[in-house]
C-alpha cells in the first residue's frame, strides 16, 4: 500500500531538496520562509538576498555605525523568531521584513533616546571585520549626501512620509509598502499622492528660500 510523502514538507530530505532547489533558482518565497528560523541555507539564502538593501533603509535612519549594525542583526533575528508565524497575507517576504525592520528601529529610538547619557553599551562592532565595516560606512556616507531631501520628508505627516519612503527610497511596490506598514492598498495609494505633492512643495520654498540668501550675500 502506497503512502503520501508530503514534498513541502522540511523535514523529509526530499523536501528540503526541491525546496532549496526553489531558493536557489528564485530566491526565498512565501512557501520557504517559515524554514529561516530551522533551516540555515534557506536563512543565509534570504540575508544574502536582503541585507544590502536593509542596511540603505537603516542607513537613512541611523548615522553611526555599530548602531547600524547593531540593528541589522537584531532585525533578522526577529525575522527568525517571527518566521513560523508568517502568512502570505501579511505581504511578500520583503514587504513582511520591512515591517519587522520598521518595529526594531522605533523601538531602538525610543531605547536610545533613553539610553544616550549611559555608559557605552555593547555593540555590533566586534562582529564586523574591516571589509564589513568599510561597506557600512560607504552605505551611511551615502545617505548623508541627501539629508536635505530627508529633512524635508522629516516635516511630512509620519503616515505618508512612511509609505513615500519605502517605495521612493526603499524601492517597495505600493503593495508592498502598504503590507509593511498595515494599510489597505488604495489607502497606501492615496498617501503616496500627498507625500509625494508635499513634498515638492517642500523642496520649492526650501530653494526659494537658499536662493534668497545667496542674493543677499
Amino acid at each position: 500500500m502506497g503512502t503520501d510523502l508530503d514534498l513541502s514538507n522540511p523535514s523529509t530530505s526530499l523536501g528540503r531538496h526541491l525546496a532549496l532547489v526553489s531558493v536557489r533558482e528564485r530566491g526565498v518565497g512565501p512557501a520557504q520562509l517559515p524554514w529561516i528560523g530551522s533551516d540555515p541555507e534557506i536563512f543565509e539564502a534570504f540575508y544574502r538576498e536582503h541585507v544590502q538593501s536593509l542596511q540603505n533603509f537603516i542607513a537613512r535612519r541611523v548615522g553611526e555605525r555599530e548602531r547600524a549594525a547593531d540593528l541589522t542583526a537584531e532585525i533578522f533575528l526577529a525575522a527568525i523568531e517571527s518566521a513560523q508565524g508568517y502568512r502570505p497575507g501579511a505581504g511578500t517576504p520583503r514587504a513582511w521584513l520591512y515591517g519587522i525592520a520598521r518595529a526594531v528601529i522605533a523601538n531602538d529610538a525610543r531605547r536610545h533616546s533613553a539610553e544616550r547619557d549611559r555608559e557605552d553599551r555593547w555593540r555590533g562592532s566586534a562582529l564586523l571585520d574591516s571589509d564589513d565595516a568599510a561597506r557600512i560606512d560607504a552605505r551611511i556616507d551615502a545617505a548623508a549626501r541627501s539629508r536635505d531631501l530627508y529633512a524635508a520628508m522629516d516635516r511630512l505627516p509620519e503616515a505618508e512620509r512612511a509609505v513615500l519612503e519605502l517605495v521612493a527610497l526603499d524601492e517597495l511596490t505600493v503593495a508592498e509598502a502598504a503590507a509593511a506598514t498595515g494599510l489597505r492598498p488604495v489607502t497606501a495609494r492615496v498617501r503616496l499622492h500627498r507625500a509625494r505633492r508635499k513634498l515638492r512643495a517642500e523642496l520649492e520654498a526650501a530653494s526659494q528660500t537658499s536662493q534668497r540668501k545667496e542674493e543677499r550675500r
